[in-house]
């Protein structure tokens, strides 16, 4: 039976804020590790991540190594009413925050990234399944930028998603939308999950 998705969110959401700063911490560590040597990440020149709110996996560890490395970072920035922009971020960027009190780059608009520019897309989320199918906040912002690879018929550069949980938040089942773009990958504090054939020829066997 699949989990009415509101009461799903809630649940989960309610487990992720009931960690604690040291838990959420080496979970987001463990990521971190779990990643260093895959393909995927350590080849992706132009990273996405977010800022992490209310209890999600955070991406700050995946985010310093890429800095380290000298790999472009870039963030999302809301405009409009359903929006989703990236837009560069280094150590030093500015931040402001959004009408959801998230911070984001305070960077002009030229510099902007288009989405089928990026590379790798560290993408929050609330639920997985074994499809690769996601559940978010239900803004369905993500889903909205990355609209093109959906397209059957698009041939441009396909940035690969990768959500970042933890492992309770894979569930059996979720109901894709015809709106959904599913995950190429999900990276948890136990294991790296696979799904499309672009994560999977990344992926040592």
């Amino acid at each position: 039976m699949i989990e009415d998705p509101r009461e799903l969110r809630q649940r989960l959401r309610a487990l992720r804020r009931a960690l604690s700063p040291a838990e959420q911490r080496q979970a987001a560590l463990a990521v971190a590790r779990r990643l260093e040597d895959w393909p995927a990440w350590t080849g992706a020149v132009r990273v996405a991540g977010y800022w992490a709110c209310a209890g999600e996996l955070d991406p700050a560890p995946l985010l310093e190594r890429a800095w380290a490395t000298r790999r472009s970072v870039y963030l999302p920035v809301l405009t409009g009413e359903y929006s989703l922009h990236f837009a560069p971020c280094s150590p030093g960027t500015a931040l402001c925050r959004n009408r959801f009190n998230i911070p984001e780059p305070e960077v002009s608009p030229m510099e902007w990234l288009e989405p089928s520019r990026l590379d790798l897309v560290l993408t929050p989320l609330v639920a997985f399944d074994r499809t690769g199918t996601r559940l978010g906040m239900g803004g369905g912002f993500y889903d909205r930028a990355f609209a093109f690879l959906r397209d059957p018929d698009y041939r441009g550069h396909r940035p690969m998603l990768l959500g970042l949980g933890y492992e309770f938040q894979q569930t059996a089942e979720l109901v894709r939308q015809a709106w959904d773009v599913p995950l190429d990958a999900v990276v948890t504090e136990a294991a790296l999950h696979v799904f499309s054939v672009e994560a999977s020829v990344h992926t040592a066997v």
